[in-house]
């Protein structure tokens, strides 16, 4: 299960962990229960198996329509004539489909596909070898040259680099982005997880509502939606508060402020700030940015979540000036959340990201107890600690820990955005 869908250079195993800040209603003593979201459905009631026959039978004829799903990519990308184009996928599953279609559609649309390779450098099985895929072939070493001839590329489901292994080419890529040049898609299939912060297998309801946020949002109002949201957090104090007890304030500034919004093209790469301005989501919809660290104060309440490898209840950290200047916890607890953070380093020591969703077809489905997309889905906060290089800041690490609240609150100089984990309507 991984956490990041974009992890940085030397990334640690401590981040392949996604931190869900809901759990199910029901705990004896309501000042330490988790709000779920939404008074959801427990995780049984919301599976296939859980659901009516007739339900379950629509749901399995659901298949993916690979066609629109490449014209939409493309369209993203909003090609120049003769920009040249990588797909970097995982042979060997139902993405292989999308392939060829891809590769079709890069050069009928005026671009040039220089091949599919994995993380690797391997030529995709069922792909034709092209002179820019035997050149990656050849090994790391000579990856830097080689990506200096890509202005895009497009990163499939099941690309994931392994942390074990000292270099792959999602990395390389990250390296030219961070350098200014080029730009990603990043279409990604996954991110559904429960309120276990577990990452779920992807099943025909998630599907289908991933399927309808690529092809059916309306990205020209997503964008004016997320651009009115920057305007916002930009002249005034940010509030994030939840019913377990969240309760923290930061402000903005002219910090990077990073639109999810579904626009790859190179005009709008060529005023990114950051690493993740020229990494564009499919599905998109999220507002992220790490907020100018000495206004940070406050305190962030965990519900029950794993820390050092043991679940624990009633975390509470408090912040001065960004940085964790307090950590609460009963019992034994203390000691499994103190591991955690001395393994993470100075990163485990310093607030990271706010992140807020504002794609209302990636909201958490009415009567189900998952959220879709790491948190990208209508009124999902993301309050994250570690390393935020990504994010334009300074500390690296590698050491991530998201936390998404499904429940809070956002106001901006007391104008609320998100009510109770829904968005308001404006």
């Amino acid at each position: 299960m991984r956490c990041r869908h974009s992890p940085p250079s030397g990334w640690s195993l401590l981040a392949l962990a996604p931190i869900w800040a809901c759990a199910p209603d029901g705990a004896e003593n309501p000042e330490d229960a988790a709000i779920s979201p939404g008074g959801v459905a427990s995780p049984e009631a919301a599976s296939i198996e859980g659901a009516g026959a007739d339900d379950a039978a629509i749901e399995s004829d659901f298949e993916l329509d690979y066609g629109a799903l490449t014209e939409m990519i493309v369209a993203r990308l909003a090609l120049e004539p003769g920009e040249r184009v990588l797909l970097l996928g995982q042979g060997g599953s139902r993405w292989d489909a999308l392939t060829p279609l891809l590769l079709r559609a890069i050069d009928a649309a005026g671009g040039v596909a220089l091949g599919a390779v994995d993380v690797q450098g391997n030529a995709l099985p069922g792909t034709e070898p092209t002179p820019f895929a035997e050149l990656l072939a050849d090994g790391p070493g000579g990856w830097p040259g080689a990506l200096d001839e890509v202005d895009a590329a497009v990163k499939m489901p099941g690309a994931l680099p392994d942390p074990a292994l000292p270099a792959d080419l999602y990395r390389a890529l990250q390296d030219l982005l961070r350098e200014g040049r080029g730009r990603t898609v990043h279409f990604h299939w996954a991110g559904k997880t429960s309120p276990e912060m577990e990452e779920l297998a992807m099943d025909p309801p998630a599907d289908r509502l991933y399927q309808r946020a690529v092809l059916e949002t309306d990205y020209e109002a997503l964008a004016a939606t997320l651009a009115e949201f920057e305007a916002a957090v930009r002249g005034g104090e940010v509030r994030v508060t939840t019913p377990l007890g969240t309760d923290i304030r930061f402000h903005v500034g002219d910090q990077p402020v990073t639109r999810q919004d579904g626009d790859a093209s190179a005009a709008r790469a060529g005023g990114a700030r950051n690493l993740i301005d020229r990494e564009v989501e499919l599905p998109a919809g999220a507002v992220r940015v790490l907020p100018l660290l000495e206004t940070v104060e406050g305190r962030i309440r965990f519900p029950p979540a794993p820390w050092g490898g043991e679940r624990v209840e009633r975390v509470t950290m408090t912040f001065e000036g960004g940085r964790v200047a307090m950590v609460a916890a009963p019992g034994a607890a203390r000691a499994a959340v103190d591991a955690e953070m001395a393994a993470a380093g100075e990163a485990g020591m310093v607030f990271r990201e706010f992140a807020l969703g504002l794609n209302p077809l990636l909201a958490v489905p009415d009567g189900e107890d998952w959220i879709p997309y790491y948190g990208y889905g209508a009124g999902v906060v993301r309050l994250s600690l570690g390393d935020n290089t990504e994010l334009g800041g300074t500390i690296g690490g590698g050491y991530v820990r998201w936390n998404f609240f499904a429940d809070a609150t956002v106001a901006v100089d007391g104008e609320t955005w998100v009510r109770d984990g829904r968005l308001v309507e404006r």
